[in-house]
Formats: structure tokens, sequence, C-alpha cells
């Protein structure tokens, strides 16, 4: 584990992170790739330049990475306001760098998928993002037999699923939500979050080698250990001799109040226009960090992401009136019970009382003679 860093290396993976991006060059084995198929021109692709971390994600740091001179249809859009975590954007750039399989981990709304995407843009590098569930099936990673017309005629044909597809070309493969897939689906991946793994595919008597340029990232809220602190309801006990297959998992935590200011004020360009909005936006944030900390502290069981703090922002913008877009963004998803909580938050931050307030509630309750709520 690196001292002061939130991500931790597999023993005897090569030691530290930033010696893993030293030279891209010696990435992969030397084996001959998954064959390739000369009708698709994104088979043939390789990263053809390197850039610098330091004017690319302004990290402080002199190493480059691999990237491609030509963007795919595949690569997602830029998005040029996101903040970067510089940790957990070392420990991504290692698994596009020497080849790692990278585990994402974290609250709902930190943005790990977003992460990873935001990263291979930058770098021009293909991306599928997978999003699992109950319902994805060893057949819909692996492939199945399906009827297709030929000359006229109905013939069975195998058709790839994402997972060979991806495999054998230069793509950089996210599993969503890793922990709400099932666990015996998740053993057909086994295999290939060996750094080398190749891919059996039984229906065909065939075995797939990665593509050179082929990486495996994945995200999830829990750690395969469950819904233990009821906020991630269909999230599944993973097997841990797969959790120990990830050589790095990185943890992806809530950003300081000032830099999540900023991400909504770019979301919300319009919050900019004057001095009051933007305070606004900063006493938003207050709430959103006072949520956490009362979740952290067991006060309350829901807590406010970055998401929601934009949602608010944004739904501010349409009904220009703060209690209002409060409520509908964020108070009516939490317990009744929790409300008066949430909206003591909403006081300190706003030094205005909310309906749901417990001063309000205890003056209609002197009001109408009845016992103040317990």
């Amino acid at each position: 584990m690196i001292e002061g860093k939130r991500f931790y290396s597999e023993p005897g993976s090569g030691g530290v992170l930033f010696s893993l991006l030293r030279d891209f060059s010696v990435t992969g084995n030397n084996s001959s790739s998954a064959a390739v198929n000369a009708t698709d021109p994104l088979s043939a692709m390789q990263p053809d330049i390197s850039l610098s971390v330091r004017e690319v994600f302004g990290i402080d740091s002199d190493f480059k990475v691999p990237a491609f001179s030509v963007a795919d249809e595949h690569v997602p859009q830029l998005d040029e306001a996101y903040r970067f975590d510089p940790d957990v954007t070392l420990a991504i750039l290692a698994g596009f760098t020497q080849n790692r399989r990278v585990l994402v981990q974290g609250y709902h709304g930190t943005g790990k998928s977003t992460h990873i995407e935001q990263i291979a843009a930058r770098l021009n590098w293909p991306t599928v993002r997978v999003n699992l569930d109950g319902h994805i099936t060893r057949l819909d990673l692996v492939g199945r037999d399906a009827i297709v017309l030929r000359d006229g005629q109905q013939v069975t044909e195998f058709k790839e699923g994402i997972l060979p597809w991806s495999l054998q070309r230069p793509m950089a493969l996210v599993f969503d939500e890793f922990d709400a897939g099932r666990p015996d689906v998740m053993f057909v991946i086994q295999r290939i979050l060996e750094q080398d793994g190749k891919f059996t595919l039984l229906d065909q008597n065939k075995v797939l080698t990665p593509h050179k340029w082929f990486r495996l990232f994945a995200t999830a809220n829990t750690i395969g250990l469950g819904n233990l602190t009821g906020l991630y309801h269909g999230t599944q006990l993973l097997n841990q001799a797969q959790i120990d297959r990830w050589n790095i998992v990185a943890r992806l935590d809530y950003l300081s109040a000032e830099a999540e200011a900023d991400i909504v004020l770019s979301r919300v360009p319009a919050l900019k226009a004057n001095e009051k909005d933007m305070q606004i936006v900063a006493a938003m944030v207050k709430v959103a960090q006072m949520t956490r900390n009362g979740f952290a502290a067991g006060d309350v069981s829901t807590l406010m992401s970055p998401r929601t703090t934009i949602s608010w922002a944004e739904n501010y913008q349409i009904f220009s009136d703060l209690p209002t877009s409060f409520r509908l963004s964020f108070l009516n998803k939490c317990d009744e019970a929790e409300q008066s909580i949430i909206a003591e938050y909403y006081q300190r931050a706003f030094d205005q009382e909310l309906p749901e307030s417990i001063a309000t509630l205890a003056v209609a309750d002197d009001e109408s003679g009845a016992e103040p709520a317990a």
C-alpha cells in the first residue's frame, strides 16, 4: 500500500503505481494477440502517441501515457469541466498503461464510471460500458447462437457477446455496478482478470488471446461484502477469490466543498451570473456535506450525492425557488422521520426554516394546543 494514497496494489505486482507509469512500451506480453479481423479497422488500431500526465490531467508528474491520435466512434464524449482525483487518476492510468485490472469503489454519485470514461476520452481510447444487474446472463456476456439470413437462407450462426468482442480489440471494457452482477455469472470473467488470461469459447471450441491493448475496469458501490449500510439493495456478496484477482482497488470519495461547487457551476453556468447565486450554490454544497456527515454519524439514512446537488441547482434554475427545488430534488426522497433533521441542515446553510423543520412543527403544535412530537 502506498502511504497517504487511497488505492492498493496487489502484492508482487510491481511496487508503487508511479513506477508502473514510467514506460508504457513494456506493457503486455510478447505473444501474438487474438486474430485480427481484416474488415474491422478497430481491431488494427493501437496507441501511436504518448501524452504528458501533467499537461493532460494537471497532476504533478513527468510520466507519459499511451494514447490514440485519432478518436474512434467508441471514444467517450469529452467533458472539459470534469475534475480528476489525482490518486484515482493514477490508479486508472496504471490500468491503461500497464494492463492492470482496476476496480473503482465508492458511494453513489462520486463519478466512478465517469472518471474512467473521461480518462479514456482524453486518451482517445475506445470504451464500452456494461451495466451489470441480476438479469445479465452468461449468454449476454459470451454470446449465443442466432438465426440469420445468408443468401436468402436461414442459417444458425454464433453471435459474439460483448466480452469476446471487446477482448479482441483495443477496447476498455468497464463493468458498471460490478457488485450487482450475479456471482455465478461473474465467474465468466475469472480467467481474463489475469493479465495474460485467455478466454475459452466452449460453444466454438476456440481460445481467444486478448488484444494487446484490451483493458478491463469495473466500478462498485460496495467491495463485494453486500448491502451492509442499507443503501445499496440488490448488491451481491462476491467471491473473494475473484475480488483478489483485481490488481488495483481504488476508492473514490466525495470531492471537497470548493471542488464540488465548481462542478455544479460548470454544469449550471447560469448561476455564475452574480455573486448571490454563487453563494447559493456554496450553501447547497454545504447542505450536501452535512447530509454526508449525518449519514456517517448514523443520524440519517439518505445522503446527497454530487449528482443530487447538480439536480438541485438545475431545478432551482427552473423553479426559481430554493425550498421547492430542494424538496423536489432531495427532501422528498428521505424518510419522513428524518425530514426534520434534513430541514435543520437546510436551515443551518440558508438561515431559513422549512415546514418540515422541528421548529416549524413545534410552533404549529403550540398554536393547535397539541403536545409537540417526540
